[in-house]
């Protein structure tokens, strides 16, 4: 269950505030605080639930005296019709609070669900579906427990998490004529022995330069099949590999079959699809 922690508590103070301004002016000139109501969050496709804890947390903070109820815990998956939770108090404040909690709701169940499709089309291989920081800003923690809960894993969560050696990186530094193994070597020096370095690569031989530097992690970026399988043939279980770019729900099958540790996709986050949900009143 996710636990409703300081940041995500301001990032629903700010998301009522953007919403409702200076106030609801249409419920606020036509329903009184004292009319009361129960509320019912009702999925209306199939899909995996997320993010049931933020929704709520949403009309608690719009009317502090709010009953809320969960009636399915995060990572259920639910069909057309499905009650999730339920709100109880001031229709007012259920009413002001709705569209901020399903945006919330919506989004982070529409990455559940995906994730969730593309862990089961990994299945029966040894990948792991995981994210990256291709997501809404201020949303991040949000949207990673939503990968979770999907089944997937976390990439670096910041750029504090890790040592990720880009084509950018490289090239920057190519240009001062460093090798690929110097630069390696460059992080090495420079960073924790805590810490994880993966660096990213394009070409079998770049691969083969960051093994012998003893990476710890190798990215293939864009490579075809072969090229993977080639890479998976090559390291021998020496290193962790992580296949990313490009890869969708037609591919990622294939792609986990040439032997990769991980795959990372960051359509999970940057373009999904919300889950359609509704509250229903009464």
């Amino acid at each position: 269950m996710l636990q409703i922690t300081p940041s995500i508590k301001t990032t629903v103070e700010r998301a009522l505030v953007e919403d409702l301004g200076q106030g609801d002016v249409t419920t606020d000139s036509l329903i009184s605080l004292d009319i009361l109501g129960l509320g019912t969050i009702v999925a209306k496709v199939p899909g995996v639930i997320a993010g049931l804890e933020v929704a709520l947390e949403v009309f608690r903070q719009a009317n502090p005296v709010m009953e809320t109820r969960t009636l399915m815990a995060d990572g259920s998956k639910v069909a057309p019709g499905d009650a999730v939770a339920e709100i109880e108090g001031s229709i007012a404040g259920i009413l002001k609070g709705e569209r901020v909690a399903l945006n919330f709701l919506q989004r982070l169940s529409g990455i559940a669900t995906e994730t969730s499709r593309y862990v089961q089309a990994v299945g029966g291989t040894k990948a792991h579906i995981i994210d990256t920081r291709k997501t809404v800003p201020g949303l991040r923690e949000l949207e990673k427990y939503a990968v979770r809960v999907g089944g997937g894993r976390n990439h670096r969560y910041n750029l504090a998490d890790g040592v990720l050696i880009k084509d950018n990186h490289i090239a920057a530094l190519r240009a001062r004529e460093l090798t690929l193994e110097a630069i390696i070597h460059r992080a090495r020096e420079n960073v924790p022995h805590t810490l994880r370095i993966e660096v990213e690569v394009e070409t079998v031989d770049e691969a083969r330069e960051a093994l012998e530097a003893r990476a710890d992690a190798i990215l293939l970026d864009n490579m075809s099949l072969e090229e993977m399988r080639q890479v998976v043939a090559l390291t021998q279980g020496r290193c962790l590999l992580e296949a990313s770019g490009g890869i969708n729900l037609e591919t990622v099958k294939a792609v986990a079959e040439t032997g990769v540790d991980l795959i990372s996709v960051g359509a999970l986050t940057h373009s999904v699809r919300a889950l359609d949900i509704s509250l229903d009143m009464k």
